[in-house]
């Protein structure tokens, strides 16, 4: 405001910042990555209180035994703020502390262990970040993903290289599909009547253990996925875990359960 004026930003000008935002878009997921490797907010939350917290009690959290800048912290906490992942206190001191806000819980263990983290890390490992800004590719060439013209493999194969990937991947994997999953059996009724159950890209088959612990008329369970995504699946009574591709041919059931595709 100048003179009693308001001043007016023209449809170009917003635009611009459109524009300007997008160039530095980037910052926003890496910047978090960074705090969720580092465990801020699990620091923040500890003991189950949502505890606002200064750049530097969060370091003599996270870094007990000393190091790291409290202020480069600062300033990435505070680009996540603008994003409503954190909520910024502003004492009469002039310190600032930091709390979660829901999108920030939602980045530590619930009661069951589970968190949205482990799929946001996942999606960011670095093989997975440098396929990128080879998208346009898959605009002149269908024929190979970007993922693998850089890396000689699908990204699924990726995730099942090693036990620590593969560990990563089913915690991904489950930290954002049972909170769905527990939702939708409060709410849904339709597996009444059915004895053979198959999910289609069951991944590690704790979805389909939990739909037939609730529903005992599912005497069979068949946990249908790829093959390598299978291999490391932990054993459930009733569940049979079977490799194969859906684009070929599902195993046949009584009803087939799919959910929407959480995978790469």
């Amino acid at each position: 405001m100048e003179n009693g004026k308001v001043a007016v930003v023209k449809p170009q000008s917003e635009a611009r910042l459109a524009i300007l935002e997008l160039a530095h878009i980037m910052s926003v997921p890496t910047s978090l990555n960074a705090v969720l490797k580092m465990k801020v907010p699990e620091a923040i939350w500890q003991g189950g209180k949502n505890t606002p917290l200064s750049a530097s009690q969060i370091l003599s959290i996270v870094r007990p035994n000393g190091g790291g800048d409290a202020e480069n912290l600062q300033r990435i906490l505070r680009l996540l703020t603008t994003y409503t992942i954190f909520v910024e206190d502003l004492s009469s001191n002039g310190e600032r502390k930091y709390s979660l806000t829901d999108v920030g819980k939602a980045l530590v263990p619930d009661d069951h262990g589970l968190t949205c983290a482990s799929f946001f890390v996942q999606h960011h490992q670095d093989p997975y970040l440098r396929a990128w800004p080879l998208v346009g590719d898959a605009v002149e060439d269908p024929t190979v993903e970007p993922f693998e013209k850089l890396h000689g493999e699908a990204a699924y194969a990726y995730c099942t290289k090693g036990p620590e990937e593969m560990s990563l991947f089913y915690a991904s994997m489950s930290g954002m599909s049972l909170p769905y999953m527990r939702e939708m059996l409060e709410n849904y009724d339709g597996f009444k009547g059915v004895e053979t159950l198959v999910d289609v890209g069951g991944n590690s088959g704790v979805s389909l253990n939990m739909i037939m612990n609730k529903y005992p008329n599912i005497l069979k369970g068949i946990n249908f996925d790829l093959p390598d995504m299978i291999s490391s699946a932990p054993q459930y009574p009733g569940i049979t875990h079977v490799g194969g591709d859906a684009l070929e041919s599902v195993p046949a059931g009584d009803a087939i359960f799919i959910k929407v595709s959480l995978s790469l």
